[in-house]
């Protein structure tokens, strides 16, 4: 009997000792998702602060209905960010990784430096180096090159489509060396005896790259590319630095899922619609994350 009692008292005291924890976690994560829950379900906006009332699923309603300006382009847009973003990393890093791989490469450790560096660059910097040293209409270098060349200068971040292609090149530049430096981990790890044989089978060096490189290694990548999509679909600060920051906004309406829940937040200030297209946005991360498990598992 007095076992069991001191049992339960170490038991007590270790909830004791983790509540802390607990009442923090609750505070930080659980409760601001309960009360995001809540206003989602509610009319909360600049002109009814604090009048609001209950309306259902009326903001679910309307991000699910409005095809052409609302929650559904948002999301048809980010889903081809995302996947274009994606396959164009993959396809490049292997490109140079292979480049890097080459065997008696001379000034590899260059190289291999200089990659890095838009990956430890601020985003904040590197989104204002590219819009106003690149991209700007009058001194941006790109148009200075053009006018040079005779040509007539491009609105580069004035209309959509090459709005949304000047952006996949910032996030390519800053992206791109987090891929390289996964894929070259991985060619190194293959042994160069599995090419030496494939060659004396008469197997070309592209052939090689199909049958040997990216089966080996497949591991490795698998993991990157998930992280990369993840990182890519719920990204915010280069279409909103480049795009939507308020009073620099450029013309183009493009909006990823997170910029526009954040542009019915804070600049429109209709905080029951956006909480419900955060939900949403919730939802599908949460979704992603279940089939990503499951994909897991399975390999």
């Amino acid at each position: 009997m007095r076992t069991k009692t001191n049992q339960s008292k170490k038991t007590l005291n270790l909830y004791l000792y983790i509540s802390p924890a607990w009442i923090m976690m609750g505070a930080i994560v659980i409760f601001p998702i309960l009360y995001l829950l809540y206003i989602s379900f509610t009319n909360m906006n600049i002109y009814h602060w604090t009048d609001y009332k209950l309306i259902g699923f009326h903001n679910y309603f309307k991000a699910l209905t409005r095809i052409e300006q609302g929650f559904l382009k948002a999301l048809f847009t980010t889903l081809i960010w995302t996947l274009s973003n994606v396959l164009v990393q993959v396809v490049l890093a292997l490109i140079i990784s292979l480049f890097l791989n080459v065997e008696g490469l001379i000034g590899k450790g260059f190289y291999k430096t200089i990659l890095i560096i838009p990956w430890a660059m601020p985003s904040y910097i590197s989104a204002l180096i590219w819009r106003n040293g690149l991209f700007h209409n009058d001194y941006g270098m790109l148009n200075g090159i053009l006018r040079a060349w005779g040509f007539q200068k491009v609105a580069w971040l004035n209309t959509d489509s090459m709005a949304f292609v000047s952006c996949m090149m910032v996030n390519l530049w800053m992206a791109l060396p987090f891929m390289i430096l996964v894929i070259f981990g991985g060619l190194q790890s293959i042994d160069r005896s599995y090419y030496e044989s494939a060659s004396l089978d008469g197997c070309s060096s592209f052939k090689a790259i199909f049958y040997i490189t990216l089966p080996l290694i497949r591991p490795i990548l698998i993991p990157a590319v998930v992280l990369t999509t993840f990182v890519t679909f719920k990204q915010f600060d280069i279409v909103y630095l480049m795009l939507q920051q308020t009073g620099l906004k450029t013309g183009a309406n493009i909006h990823t899922v997170i910029t526009y829940a954040y542009e019915n937040a804070f600049i429109t200030n209709n905080y029951g619609y956006s909480a419900a297209t955060s939900v949403i946005i919730f939802i599908i991360i949460v979704f992603l994350t279940l089939c990503n498990k499951k994909y897991i598992k399975a390999e």
